[in-house]
């Protein structure tokens, strides 16, 4: 089958054409898609430039391009719509229904959505990443009662690029501690988690997965060994039961839709909105 060019256009970091672009074309199987981002279009010759590259597309390839706009200003969507391609646009989609039910005029204010109009926002997400990052894997730090949730879990299974990003999307305070051969031999949580547990959440993983993801980070030795992964990932379990910490297997699950998971068990409070 073709190879069908995307492109994410924006007038600012296209992370909300991609997010949005990206969830759609999931629901369709056995496509292969080509995908270009074409970021901070804010002014009139970026547009026409990125007209050119859409059109220079649907010359090269056999299919249109799909193209996944959120640009705000009016004259340069007006633009970017002569190029040949399927345009989905946000704005056309969402923004002038909502100008009808709200009885209001948008502003047509680019940056918005990821920028710093929202100073306050901005610093809790700073802040909660600074955390995450002084409290990562049992950090020096080990300011556990400051923290949201306190994910714990073997090795090489998600905790941290899980507590980054309820950092940075959601401002959640997320610390995590790995668990080690003296918790497993012992069969006891630290004193210092267990006087935290309402906030510890389990992540657990299935050693098949486990061992490919630590193959490609150690290859040899007893760390990424089939009889290593397996019996840490049963006795990290032994603990979750042990302890009643509820836990989600991350196996099939991605960073989004675990962090999702946490938020809807725990009921930790989202400090900022992304």
């Amino acid at each position: 089958m073709n190879e069908r060019t995307v492109f994410f256009l924006s007038d600012q970091t296209g992370v909300t054409a991609e997010t949005l672009g990206h969830s759609l074309l999931t629901q369709f199987d056995g496509r292969d898609f080509r995908h270009v981002t074409v970021p901070f279009i804010d002014s009139e010759d970026k547009a026409l430039e990125a007209v050119r590259k859409i059109n220079d597309a649907a010359g090269k390839d056999t299919l249109k391009p799909l193209v996944f706009s959120t640009l705000v200003q009016p004259e340069f969507r007006k633009i970017l719509k002569q190029a040949n391609g399927l345009h989905l646009d946000i704005f056309d989609v969402f923004l002038d229904p909502l100008k009808e039910e709200l009885k209001q005029e948008p502003t047509y204010e680019s940056g918005r959505a990821h920028g710093m109009s929202d100073i306050n926002a901005y610093m809790k997400r700073i802040e909660a990443t600074n955390f995450a990052l002084a409290n990562d894997d049992g950090g020096t730090s080990r300011n556990y009662e400051m923290a949201d949730v306190i994910l714990v879990g073997v090795s090489r299974s998600g905790k941290t690029p899980t507590c980054l990003y309820l950092a940075l999307q959601y401002g959640v305070y997320a610390a995590n501690y790995p668990l080690t051969e003296e918790d497993f031999e012992s069969g006891k949580l630290p004193d210092f988690l267990v006087q935290q547990k309402r906030k510890l959440y389990g992540l657990s993983i299935t050693p098949e997965r486990l061992r490919q993801i630590r193959k490609e980070r150690r290859s040899m030795g007893k760390y990424s060994s089939a009889q290593q992964v397996s019996y840490e990932i049963r006795e990290a379990n032994k603990l979750f039961k042990r302890y009643g910490i509820p836990n989600v297997d991350t196996t099939e699950f991605s960073i989004e839709e675990i962090a999702s998971q946490i938020l809807d068990s725990t009921g930790v409070e989202r400090r900022v909105r992304p």
